[in-house]
């Protein structure tokens, strides 16, 4: 049987990324980004605003880029600020504003404001797309405030197709988010932007894209963080977000437990996961109640993760650390201990659960 890898050793290439990350880092400049779950919350505003407040502070700030047709409150305060124009190119038909990144190299300012930061750039230029553009200004030690739209977050694309209907041309990919040194998600709110004659639909729809971008900067925070403690060796068993663990089994009153978990994560923005642990020799009768369990954790929204046959505590235990679980929630039928006495496993993984939150619900057939 092939030996288990020393989780406590890590694998050298993982090693050297990691090490040419915390260099990179080390040397490059910051970078915030300004997040918006939808067209016209102002997330261009905030971000040219800022950069107004930084000039008058005395910071080195110029303008880099300009997304469309600026609104007249942006107009002013670009008024303000200097700016370094595009260079127009044209290709294929098509007229392209590319960021002249020589000027700016050459300017070097200590602030660069970035606004359109999905944008394709013509072929044959330095970078095929304007974030490459930002991380090249990072490098060379220019600060970049930057703003994107939820939409042109490259991995959450389907899903805000899905709510909306419609799916960005160009798209920033999430791990560019990850290399920011702050994320804002700029939450106005959802009825403010529905136009007259907006329906219960629209509503909606605008709740579940603010959720979306409020759990994307929480995720990016958390990686964040994790990413930080395994370089320097912290271990520990929580998170930014609440992280339900719901342990599921024939017997389980699922709904409630399900249900439960999936109020919670709404409420905090947190995750849900469900897991069973594969038994031998399960009757077909259970495993209908289970596949069941199953398919409501799937309607809900939960990650669901089937693992291998063992003991049954070490094996959550294990599975809770390994997904940074918060909470675990249990069913118990109220007569755990055997015959003769022996400590029943939902009575060993309490007392073994010390970095969890544990929450006991009665099987239906408890008495």
């Amino acid at each position: 049987m092939p030996q288990l890898p020393d989780q406590r050793r890590p694998d050298p290439e993982a090693l050297l990324r990691r090490v040419q990350a915390e260099e990179r880092r080390q040397h490059r400049a910051r970078l915030k980004v300004f997040l918006g779950y939808a067209p016209r919350v102002g997330k261009s505003y905030r971000m040219f605003a800022e950069g107004r407040r930084r000039a008058e502070r005395g910071e080195d700030v110029v303008v880099g880029a300009i997304q469309g047709q600026a609104t007249p409150e942006i107009q002013e305060i670009l008024s303000r600020l200097e700016t370094v124009l595009p260079v127009i190119e044209r290709h294929a038909g098509r007229i392209y504003e590319v960021m002249d990144l020589a000027a700016i190299f050459r300017r070097h300012p200590g602030v660069c404001l970035i606004d359109g930061l999905a944008y394709d750039n013509p072929p044959g230029s330095r970078n095929p797309q304007r974030w490459q553009d930002v991380r090249d200004l990072l490098d060379r030690g220019i600060a970049v405030i930057t703003a994107v739209n939820l939409q042109h977050i490259r991995e959450k694309q389907t899903e805000v197709e899905r709510i909306t209907g419609k799916r960005a041309a160009y798209s920033v990919p999430e791990e560019f988010l990850l290399d920011a040194d702050e994320i804002e998600v700029v939450d106005a709110p959802p009825d403010a932007l529905i136009v007259r004659g907006g329906t219960a639909a629209d509503a909606r729809a605008l709740a579940e894209l603010r959720e979306m971008a409020l759990l994307l900067a929480a995720d990016v925070v958390e990686w964040q963080l994790q990413d930080y403690l395994d370089a320097h060796g912290i271990a520990v068993r929580w998170g930014v977000q609440e992280r339900l663990l719901v342990c599921l089994t024939p017997r389980s009153s699922a709904i409630e437990m399900l249900e439960s978990g999936h109020r919670n994560v709404l409420r905090f923005h947190g995750t849900l996961l469900a897991t069973y642990v594969e038994q031998p020799d399960t009757r077909p009768e259970d495993r209908a109640r289970l596949d069941s369990h199953l398919a409501l954790a799937r309607q809900m929204g939960a990650e669901v993760h089937c693992l291998p046959p063992g003991d049954f505590v070490e094996t959550i235990l294990d599975f809770a650390r390994e997904q940074r679980a918060t909470q675990i929630f249990l069913g118990h039928s109220g007569r755990e201990r055997t015959w003769w006495g022996a400590r029943s496993p939902v009575e060993r993984l309490i007392d073994a659960a010390e970095d969890f939150d544990v929450r006991l619900f009665p099987h239906k057939d408890a008495s």
